[in-house]
Order: C-alpha cells, then sequence, then structure tokens
C-alpha cells in the first residue's frame, strides 16, 4: 500500500458551518470520571475519563478558546474547581452520579479489562444547544452519552470529531463487553473526524486490516479517519489518501490510560491550526510517546513534543 507523505492542501474548515464566526476554536464534550486503574505494578485512582485528559493536555498547548463541557455527580465537583482554577474554561452539568471506571492492564499496555462501577445522565441537545466551536470533539466513554439527535444537532454547526470507544460498548453486570454500533451508517456521515484502535475497528468494521477498514469507515461518510494501532503507530486516511504515522519508542511505559485521548488532543490542536494530516498525526504520536511515561494526563510542553519529532524524525 503506497503511503503520500506529502504536505496536502486540505485543511479542516477555518469557520464552524454556520456563517456566525464559533466563540471557541476546540470544544471537547464527555464525562469526567473516577477511574482505578490496575496494572501489574500499581494501582492508581484518580480523576479520568476523555473530557479530563483533553482539558489537562490542553492547558499545556494552548487553553484560550477552549470550552470544556462536562457532566458529574455533586460530590465530584471539586475536580472541576480546579481546572477552572488553572485557567480552563468548564460547563459542568449535573449528574446523579459520576462515571466510574475500573482499568485493569496486563504486561502489555495495549490490552486492557474494564469494569463499570456507576453511570452518569446521558448529555442533552438543551443543554447543548448553546455551544458554537470550530471542532466539537465527542469523548464517548459508553454507549449512552451521546443520542443520534444530540450528535446531529452539534453537526448543523460545528465540525464534528468522536473517539469511536463509547459507541462500541454494552455494559452488562459491570462488566464491559465490545458490540457493534447499530446506528453507525445514519450517524457517522455526521462525523467529520473519527478515531478508533485496532481492536475497535475491527468491532466496527469486521476488518482485521487497517486500511480495508479506514476505506470501509470513510465510505460511510467520515472526512478523516484515524486508526491507532499501539506500538506500530497510526493511519490517517483522508480523501483515499493513506498517511503512516511512526510510533516514537519511549523508554518505558508507567500507564496507558487516556492515551487515545492525548492522540485526539494533539491531532486537532494542530488540524485546527491548520497543520498537514501527517504533521498533525506526528505530533499526536509524539504526544503519546511523553504521556505513556508517567501516570495521568499529559504534562509537558510543545516545546517537548517537537523534540522528539525533530529526534526521531
Amino acid at each position: 500500500m503506497t503511503t503520500n507523505t506529502t504536505k496536502e492542501t486540505h485543511k479542516v474548515q477555518n469557520c464552524s458551518r454556520d456563517k456566525e464566526k464559533p466563540l471557541y476554536d476546540l470544544c471537547c464534550i464527555g464525562y469526567i470520571t473516577r477511574d482505578t486503574n490496575i496494572s501489574p505494578k500499581s494501582t492508581v485512582n484518580m480523576p479520568g475519563g476523555t473530557a479530563f485528559y483533553f482539558a489537562e493536555a490542553i492547558k499545556h498547548l494552548n487553553k484560550e478558546r477552549f470550552l470544556l463541557v462536562t457532566a458529574l455527580g455533586e460530590a465530584d465537583m471539586h475536580i472541576v474547581e480546579q481546572q477552572k482554577k488553572d485557567g480552563i474554561e468548564i460547563i459542568a452539568l449535573p449528574s446523579k452520579n459520576t462515571l466510574c471506571f475500573e482499568n485493569i492492564y496486563s504486561e502489555n499496555q495495549n490490552e486492557r479489562k474494564q469494569r463499570v462501577t456507576a453511570q452518569a445522565d446521558p448529555f442533552q441537545t438543551k443543554d447543548l444547544s448553546e455551544i458554537k466551536a470550530h471542532i466539537v470533539h465527542l469523548g464517548t466513554l459508553t454507549a449512552s452519552d451521546f443520542s443520534s439527535e444530540v450528535i446531529k444537532s452539534l453537526a448543523q454547526s460545528s465540525v464534528i470529531s468522536a473517539d469511536v470507544q463509547g459507541f462500541l460498548r454494552k455494559i452488562e453486570n459491570q462488566k464491559v463487553f465490545p458490540v457493534d454500533w447499530s446506528e453507525k451508517e445514519e450517524v457517522l456521515k455526521y462525523i467529520d473526524i473519527l478515531k478508533a484502535n485496532e481492536a475497535e475497528m475491527e468491532v466496527l468494521t469486521q476488518c482485521q486490516d487497517p486500511h480495508e477498514a479506514a476505506k470501509k469507515i470513510a465510505k460511510w461518510g467520515v472526512k478523516e479517519v484515524l486508526i491507532t494501532l499501539g506500538d506500530k503507530g497510526s493511519l490517517i486516511y483522508v480523501n483515499d489518501t493513506f498517511y503512516e504515522i511512526p510510533a516514537y519508542p519511549t523508554p518505558q511505559v508507567i500507564d496507558a490510560t487516556g492515551c487515545g485521548d492525548t492522540y485526539m488532543v494533539g491531532y486537532l490542536y494542530m488540524r485546527n491550526k491548520g497543520a498537514s494530516y501527517e504533521e498533525a498525526g506526528k505530533f499526536a504520536a509524539a504526544m503519546c510517546t511523553i504521556k505513556l511515561q508517567s501516570h495521568g494526563p499529559f504534562n509537558a510542553t510543545e516545546k517537548d513534543i517537537w523534540k522528539i519529532i525533530e529526534m526521531k524524525g
């Protein structure tokens, strides 16, 4: 399969789909969770979820014109208060419960078993109707997070990005099982940018080859398809062209939780700035290399990211 590494001219739109200038460049909608991350070397209890990892990472890049929309129980509202003190603009919706995950890793950090011990209330269209952002990223964690109506409503005025993981999760007796997404062909035409890891891509497309999976997802209407392949790197497919992105070596892997979210932060941050697909992918991959080396979210600088890219090419 030929890889095109030239810098393309197509970019994420510089404005939202309507003519009104958006209030924000990036908006992430998703739950802040309470996580228990268990690995052979340690057990760590900490806040988590796409919303948490996205906001914590973006504040080390550029938090201007960024909005976080989340929902959590009253007892955990202190988490967003700390993020607000750090300069993150947040809309925190009330929920009966905070979404709680238990993540159990083997020696191979690409392999994870999960349990959900509490679920949060779904996001509603009425709570999101005033959001005006160039790119809205949906940090899905369970199948009930975002209805098709919510996604269609947001797509009227924003470029929609999503992580497919939550759409493929069925929860039974607290255990998480991978299932296909019954509404995928209806909803994916409203999603411009979609990320899936290797296991998720197989569940979604029934394809084992990432190139074939990416083509199938694109046929359903997604404009930018991102397939992350762990230590094998990642694949970006846009306009019938593949971009092969390397995984930068890391001296040690401490914690893989939130790595996919970190990848999306880097990719969307750079695409919003007008970077090419390849440049955005490399930036995202370098962010993941740094994040893997410690517990919790990405906490380095943009300079550190570029240093890895420059060293490894």
